[in-house]
């Protein structure tokens, strides 16, 4: 198992084993003004979410799930509201609440502002089309009315505990939330940010967490990702070669060798791509390979070149990345014989 080094600050995970049923999830409702759903298909790209205004619970909040949901107003009286069905995206908290330092939605960039200073990162799990927002639904009135009132509040999330596992049942996904109080990453259907079809959707490719679709944005933030890497093992006495491929860094140090994966984002550390030589080469038990995530990192875009600066290193030593925390993105196909 890796050795974990983490250098953000209140994102403490939650316990893997609570003798309770119910869990912590933060309820929200997204508008379905084109901005803040094209806001919602970013969000689901990179992996992030934000708010505009810290609530006192955040800051002792462990929130183990997340649900965004859309397509219903909430400004109506709670019997009525409960009569509606609901499009739900069930994420898990991957990192929690922490306060952001670089601009990362596309309306901040615009203004180069934070205007959602209040981050956590989430990872898809499924999408729940039609769901009844009455006492008999997977929700519960609690959680329906919590997000009710999140849209009330411009989208402020709500901490809620209930029971994860009607919702898991509804979404088919095999976990035993009594028991285990885990769900596999490869045993989810996921989801993408295709999936949610916003009025005149911007035409841009997407491709996983953390992904930036200007290429000078992404260099400058891989680059910086990528310095202080190096600047951290040097530091340890390590000599350190760049190469790019078929991993980033060589790390020497008298007999000692370290290969170290970098992978970098103005986002939360939720998860990354991998190829699967990324993922063989780590797994291979003759290399010992590090992973180095530089999350949150600012972009000055009015600089000719763009200058990234800042960031929270996540910094896992002796990586090999477990088939549970694994979700193919795509597949080979082998063409049948003519």
């Amino acid at each position: 198992m890796a050795r974990h080094e983490d250098s953000r600050k209140g994102d403490d995970p939650a316990p893997l084993h609570d003798p309770s049923r119910t869990s912590s999830f933060v309820m929200v409702h997204v508008g379905q003004a084109s901005g803040t759903q094209r806001n919602l298909q970013y969000g689901i790209e990179t992996r992030s979410w934000g708010f505009p205004v810290w609530r006192p619970e955040y800051r002792s909040a462990r929130p183990r799930f997340a649900v965004l949901a859309t397509g219903v107003g909430p400004r109506v009286q709670l019997d009525v509201w409960s009569t509606k069905k609901i499009t739900l995206y069930l994420f898990e908290v991957r990192e929690n609440f922490y306060e952001a330092e670089a601009p990362h939605w596309p309306d901040e960039e615009a203004e180069n502002a934070i205007k959602y200073p209040v981050r956590f990162g989430i990872e898809p799990l499924a999408v729940l089309h039609d769901v009844r927002l009455d006492e008999d639904g997977p929700l519960g009135m609690a959680a329906s009315d919590a997000i009710r009132v999140s849209g009330t509040q411009r989208g402020i999330g709500m901490v809620v505990d209930m029971d994860p596992q009607p919702l898991l049942d509804a979404a088919g996904i095999p976990a035993n939330w009594s028991e285990r109080q885990t769900v596999a990453l490869n045993r989810t259907p996921g989801f993408t940010a295709e999936q949610v079809k916003p009025p005149k959707p911007p035409k841009r490719p997407s491709s996983g967490a953390g992904f930036v679709s200007d290429p000078k944005k992404r260099k400058a933030i891989e680059l910086h990702a990528e310095d202080m890497a190096v600047a951290h093992y040097e530091g340890e006495g390590w000599t350190v070669e760049r190469l790019g491929k078929p991993y980033d860094l060589h790390c020497t140090r008298d007999r000692e060798e370290r290969r170290v994966e970098v992978k970098g984002t103005t986002g939360a550390a939720t998860s990354v791509d991998l190829t699967i030589n990324e993922v063989e080469h780590a797994r291979d038990p003759q290399n010992t390979v590090d992973l180095f995530v530089v999350s949150d990192i600012k972009v000055d875009l009015r600089t000719d070149n763009y200058t990234a600066s800042g960031g929270r290193v996540l910094h896992l030593y002796d990586w090999a990345p477990a088939e549970e925390d694994l979700r193919p993105r795509s597949f080979e196909y082998r063409l049948p014989l003519a």
